[in-house]
């Protein structure tokens, strides 16, 4: 079905471009009262992350004398962009998943930044690597990285330190200590030592294991592997015979949060809430090798970019030059939000690297990989892969079958994803 809208939405966006030529200008030049030219961003956050923003935004506001921004919440922000550019009603900048970028940059959605970036000598050199080849499409730039994010493990000293262990670095010591951590009452489990919860993970795990997702040409999957395989071999082991985890022990509540897990991967966003709770005493390390010794993290994050009918591409422009480039607010918003900038500059601040858990996060960066920038591939996993993994620790399915069957499902989507796209 989503296939289905987007397929109808871009044959929409195709006819309402070609009738406007696909201009960048507008005749609209709004002001407001204080004479600034409005820019308006859209984005998905809402709740306390608007609060955020808002703040970020009044020092951009208030450092220069042209420009004013104005963010703007918006429910299903890529889908809604289509629907814009249809319908004449668009923003000036989006701030959105970075993952995106590849799905939408085909259907002629977004305006490339390549000249800006020479024009203004932008150093694409200052951001993360991986960060900048997620908002990449066919060599071509699609916006500027802003905020990253990546995977570690959490810890609860206190559990741990009752156990006599200490926290784990490879797969073999984090059974053990998953094991030892773990306790039941009867067939109830009441303390966890491990979250196995959250299937999504498999990437990471894939990479610790040494495997791939996708084949080098990008066309099909590969996770129908010995490292495929090596992951749900180990998650069973895990959930079956050392039982350190039970499933829906999770649902509807953070179980580490209240001291019931002794461990879970999570990213920075997670440090502030648990900053706040005083009865959780908690570390962080990076994420245990794999059993041939390899690192694997994944890394994702938000950037910004440009519809492709922008109003006001300068002021876009410079919002997002002001934001992404300048390290100091990088950092600033770090420190307003708990989030890791895309900035490496940035994150090499005293404030990043002389903090015992940001630290993790940060060091874990340099080894941490994107997910396939491949059209197509947000479906594999979501509707792919995850549907079989979760029948698989569920029980009603074997891990050669639900590995089998996601191969043969994702790769059909790929076929019509290339398809689509010629």
């Amino acid at each position: 079905m989503k296939k289905a809208i987007l397929s109808i939405l871009s044959m929409v966006l195709l006819f309402s471009l070609a009738a406007c030529g696909g201009s960048n200008s507008s005749a609209s030049d709004s002001k407001g009262n204080d004479g600034k030219q409005e820019i308006t961003m859209w984005g998905s956050w809402s709740g306390d992350q608007i609060k955020q923003l808002n703040k970020q935004i009044a020092s951009y506001n208030k450092s220069q004398d042209k420009y004013k921004v104005k963010y703007v919440m918006q429910e299903n922000v890529e889908e809604k962009l289509l629907t814009g550019i249809a319908g004449g009603e668009l923003p000036d900048i989006i701030m959105w998943d970075r993952y995106q970028t590849a799905l939408y940059a085909p259907k002629g959605v977004l305006e490339p930044l390549d000249s800006l970036v020479k024009k203004d000598k932008v150093n694409l050199d200052n951001f993360y690597e991986e960060s900048v080849k997620e908002m990449t499409y066919s060599d071509k730039l699609y916006g500027l990285p802003l905020l990253n994010d990546n995977r570690v493990l959490f810890y609860n000293k206190k559990l741990l330190q009752e156990a006599g262990v200490t926290p784990p670095t490879t797969w073999d010591e984090l059974a053990t200590v998953a094991q030892k951590t773990t306790k039941w009452d009867g067939n109830k489990l009441t303390q966890a030592g491990m979250s196995l919860q959250d299937v999504g993970l498999f990437n990471l795990y894939l990479m610790q294991a040494g495997g791939d997702l996708l084949t080098p040409d990008n066309k099909k999957t590969a996770f129908n592997s010995k490292q495929g395989l090596e992951v749900l071999n180990y998650w069973d082991k895990m959930q079956n015979d050392l039982k350190v985890y039970q499933r829906g022990f999770d649902d509807g509540s953070d179980a580490f949060a209240a001291g019931k897990e002794a461990m879970t991967y999570n990213g920075p966003w997670a440090l502030a809430d648990y900053n706040k709770i005083d009865t959780l005493d908690y570390g962080v390390v990076e994420p245990p090798k794999g059993p041939n010794g390899d690192n694997g993290a994944i890394m994702g994050g938000f950037g910004l970019v440009m519809p492709k009918q922008t109003k006001h591409k300068d002021g876009a422009w410079d919002f997002m030059k002001w934001w992404t480039t300048k390290p100091e607010n990088g950092v600033e918003f770090a420190k307003i939000s708990g989030w890791l900038p895309a900035n490496k500059v940035a994150a090499a601040n005293e404030y990043f690297t002389k903090d015992p858990n940001y630290s993790v996060f940060v060091n874990t960066m340099k080894y941490a990989k994107i997910r396939p920038t491949v059209a197509g591939y947000a479906d594999v996993e979501g509707l792919a892969m995850k549907p079989q993994l979760e029948k698989f620790m569920n029980g009603n399915i074997s891990a050669q079958k639900a590995l089998s069957q996601a191969e043969k499902e994702g790769n059909n989507i790929l076929k019509e994803e290339r398809e689509n796209n010629k």
